[in-house]
């Protein structure tokens, strides 16, 4: 972590960057004069509080991967950044009261309920004697309060938590009229709609590697201009295997990935290539352009992003060394870069970087999150907590690799084609999370048990 110093309450006595404004442009316009459709717009910037100094910004998941990276980015960048609220699920009460200290924020809130007085005691501890505590809220839809709390006139909220659980404070954050960096692309995936009738243009700007890379990408054109999506995949720590060679691998192989260090979730989903087939859904709902027209390729150095081929044949690359702190600083940073806030290439030095073509039956999660995306409705969120349910299961043992994509797909089945359209509710996708929960247990039960008869 950064020894740059805490913010204070007051913020910084150094001049803060000023913020540029989008051009004004009539409703329902982009810079092309075409109808927007995108969630996603780099041409457009949403700005809840007008002023220049530092944004207040609110970390969901603050003691995971993309919640500490953006801690540490704040703390280095303090004339730009404060943080006014922090949440978690409670697992590392230690750490959060130690984020919560050093960057002096209003609020604290924790899923778990019971972990509330080891928290207030490891704030205690931190605080000097004297010093107020942080505001704690508790609960299952504490980080949802937060998202949607007035409190510092919050500019940007990062939902940097992990699974659909991330949906409620994606929702709540769009209605309370906060700039939304999404790390969280399950609440995307899962609640398309919804998320596509809550956002206005400009509100969502997204952080995953490979959505940021387009993001900026996509700023040298219109939509009118581009002609493909290009999505990079790692190809993970089984890149090259075939599906026969995958039958025997374990947890532990699969939690070897290659480049990216992240949570044992998204690292199984960066195994099994599901992560690369959520993205593909998350690209499509983000920028408006249709399935036909997004690519996955293996890239395995991970050096490129994602790239966008426009209409006269150039290809643009975002490219930067692994590390996530620069997606991050382009969710609650933009229209503004930060200033070395994640590494550059040495140039002086050689490297080669390759792009291989995916192999659709060894990893065949991408063409059925395709398939899901297309169905719409509940289909996108049947598949994801299938697939959740499955990676669990396959992280205790219950479940062979080939399981994981086996069962989901066969839950996807069974679920057939369901009722599209913008009347998708809240209670709908719980319902059908529920049902494909419950589903994939039962088949990985009976996979179980045949295994061992």
């Amino acid at each position: 972590m950064s020894d740059s110093p805490a913010l204070s309450g007051r913020g910084p006595e150094t001049p803060a960057a000023p913020r540029r404004h989008a051009a004004p442009t009539a409703p329902g316009t982009d810079l092309s004069g075409a109808a927007i459709r995108a969630l996603a717009d780099p041409h457009l910037v949403h700005d809840p509080v007008t002023g220049d100094g530092p944004k207040d910004v609110v970390i969901l998941g603050a003691t995971g991967s993309i919640g500490t990276q953006a801690v540490d980015l704040v703390l280095r960048n303090p004339d730009r950044f404060r943080v006014t609220g922090l949440s978690a699920n409670g697992g590392r009460v230690a750490l959060l009261a130690e984020q919560a200290h050093r960057l002096r924020v209003r609020t604290v809130a924790v899923a778990r309920e019971d972990v509330v007085p080891a928290l207030r005691e490891a704030l205690t501890a931190e605080y000097g004697a004297g010093e107020p505590l942080p505001e704690i809220l508790a609960g299952p839809d504490a980080a949802t309060q937060l998202a949607a709390s007035d409190a510092g006139h919050c500019h940007t909220v990062l939902n940097g938590i992990t699974g659909s659980i991330g949906l409620a404070p994606t929702l709540a954050a769009l209605r309370a009229g906060r700039t939304l960096a999404l790390a969280n692309k399950e609440s995307l995936i899962v609640g398309g709609p919804l998320v596509k009738a809550l956002a206005a243009p400009g509100q969502i700007i997204p952080v995953d590697s490979e959505h940021a890379a387009l993001f900026q990408a996509l700023a040298a054109g219109t939509r009118a201009d581009v002609r493909k999506l290009v999505v990079t995949a790692s190809g993970g720590p089984f890149r090259g295997r075939t599906r026969e060679q995958l039958a025997h691998v374990t947890v532990e192989d699969a939690l070897a990935h290659p480049t990216w260090a992240m949570g044992p979730v998204i690292t199984i989903n960066s195994a099994t290539l599901v992560n690369k087939g959520l993205e593909v859904i998350e690209a499509h709902l983000l920028y408006d352009i249709p399935f036909d027209r997004i690519e996955v390729v293996v890239h395995p150095q991970s050096y490129v992003h994602s790239m966008v081929e426009f209409t006269d044949g150039s290809t643009l690359a975002q490219a930067t060394p692994p590390d996530m702190r620069g997606p991050i600083a382009i969710g609650i940073g933009w229209p503004e870069r930060v200033p070395d806030a994640a590494p550059a290439f040495d140039w002086s030095k050689a490297s080669t970087w390759e792009f291989l073509p995916l192999d659709n039956e060894a990893f065949p999660s991408v063409n059925l999150a395709r398939h899901v995306g297309e169905l719409g409705g509940t289909a996108p969120a049947v598949f994801n907590a299938a697939n959740e349910e499955c990676v669990e299961a396959f992280r205790r043992g219950a479940l062979p690799f080939n399981g994981i994509m086996d069962t989901v797909t066969r839950v996807v089945e069974e679920h057939g084609t369901p009722v599209t359209g913008t009347s998708l509710t809240v209670p709908d996708v719980l319902e059908a999370e529920a049902w494909a929960r419950t589903r994939a247990r039962e088949l990985t039960a009976q996979t179980a048990a045949e295994a061992r008869a």
